[in-house]
């Protein structure tokens, strides 16, 4: 009876031990970012997301609770059943613990669902539509970076006071664009302005001319550019050449990146108004975060690829904290945790995955304003990440109590 006793306490011992070293799954921790590698959104997504992924586990040492992490990615091609393919072969095959970024929005709603399934984090920080947070809400991921109704609250009630009171939309033809241009809609009525029109236009579109025409046609005072990326920035091109603002219509770009801008040049893009979720000049952190990012890449960070890093940053900071890397652990002390770093600044992540924080009221220097490279924005107002995002109880999340 001694020898039995003795037995199952050592047999008991094994299998405590045995659960304390299987905290983290796999003895590492497998970040994968997924975006657009070569299309429409890869400049404010794309390798820059990765690099500034791989600032934040430098940051950490390159281990997590004593554990190495492991970063790879991918390209879904802004194609849901592609990144439907390579999440599942991700997390089936090659034991990935937490999806990053997926601008898209389509995409990140497939994704969204099968790292549900699965148990898996999800931090998506180039994806927009507020749905995400709404009725198909997840209780593993984290909406991080901006999304619909903050582009919405942000241009909307500004817009109206400073641009117009009649607006028209040239809107990309998916779940992104269509919830853009609702929320941007429901904002400018609710302050008084009309909402004359609509055009839609296919993702990675190059001529935009007759959509063009048609809101040259409309009369709208405002025409408002409910895309991104390459689209943005050809739509921008475009009607300048077929003279829409000479005209006295003016350009309110609903979605622009800091890399839009360049690409277009001061010169073609001084004035326009814009929401943007981060401000490189906020203090020394950001400061210090953006020279870091730079010196890799040669390029200022956009919103997505600094709110890829700060998602990472504070996911990683959980595991240490919560001793595992299991997703919903993780989840539950990313809530518990304000996030403070160069991104943002008490910061907090809600029951619904949204991560609330400030936003900012962005408008494009002129040549003579900026100081030199990069030196493009001046901040008009800052928007309380409180009035920025929708109210938690108003989205349809089920996990909202």
């Amino acid at each position: 009876m001694k020898r039995s006793l003795l037995m199952a306490g050592v047999c008991a011992l094994g299998l405590m031990a045995g659960t304390a070293g299987a905290q983290v799954s796999d003895d590492k921790v497998k970040i994968a970012v997924m975006n657009d590698m070569s299309g429409v959104y890869s400049e404010p997504s794309g390798m820059g997301s990765v690099e500034a992924v791989r600032i934040a586990i430098e940051e950490m040492g390159g281990k997590v609770a004593g554990k190495p992490i492991e970063l790879i990615s991918g390209d879904h091609q802004n194609k849901p059943d592609i990144g439907s393919a390579l999440v599942n072969k991700w997390i089936d095959v090659e034991q990935v613990d937490v999806v990053v970024d997926v601008p898209t929005s389509s995409v990140a709603l497939a994704v969204q669902e099968i790292t549900k399934q699965k148990n898996r984090v999800f931090l998506i920080s180039g994806a927009g539509a507020a749905q995400l947070t709404g009725a198909a809400c997840s209780p593993t991921s984290a909406h991080w970076t901006y999304d619909t109704f903050s582009q919405a609250q942000g241009m909307g009630t500004a817009g109206v006071k400073t641009l117009g009171d009649s607006w028209y939309f040239l809107t990309v033809d998916y779940a992104f664009g269509h919830a853009l241009e609702k929320d941007v809609s429901d904002v400018v009525k609710a302050n008084g302005a009309r909402v004359l029109g609509a055009v839609r236009h296919p993702l990675n579109n190059s001529d935009f001319s007759s959509f063009l025409l048609q809101a040259q046609g409309s009369g709208a005072k405002v025409v408002a550019l409910a895309n991104a990326g390459n689209d943005t920035i050809n739509a921008i091109k475009q009607a300048q050449e077929f003279g829409l603002t000479q005209s006295g219509q003016t350009l309110a770009s609903l979605l622009m990146f800091i890399t839009d801008v360049h690409a277009l040049g001061l010169q073609a893009a001084q004035g326009l108004v814009l929401v943007d979720g981060w401000n490189p000049e906020r203090d020394d952190e950001s400061r210090a975060f953006t020279k870091k990012y730079m010196a890799k890449t040669g390029k200022m960070p956009t919103m997505i690829q600094v709110g890829n890093y700060s998602a990472v940053r504070h996911y990683l900071k959980a595991i240490e904290a919560a001793g595992t890397d299991e997703a919903k652990a993780v989840m539950a002390k990313m809530r518990e945790t304000p996030v403070n770093d160069a991104f943002a600044k008490g910061g907090k992540l809600r029951a619904d995955g949204r991560m609330v924080h400030d936003m900012y009221l962005m408008q494009v220097k002129t040549p003579a304003e900026s100081k030199g490279p990069w030196d493009y924005y001046k901040v008009l107002a800052t928007i309380p990440g409180e009035q920025a995002y929708r109210p938690l109880d108003k989205g349809g999340c089920p996990l909202v109590k």
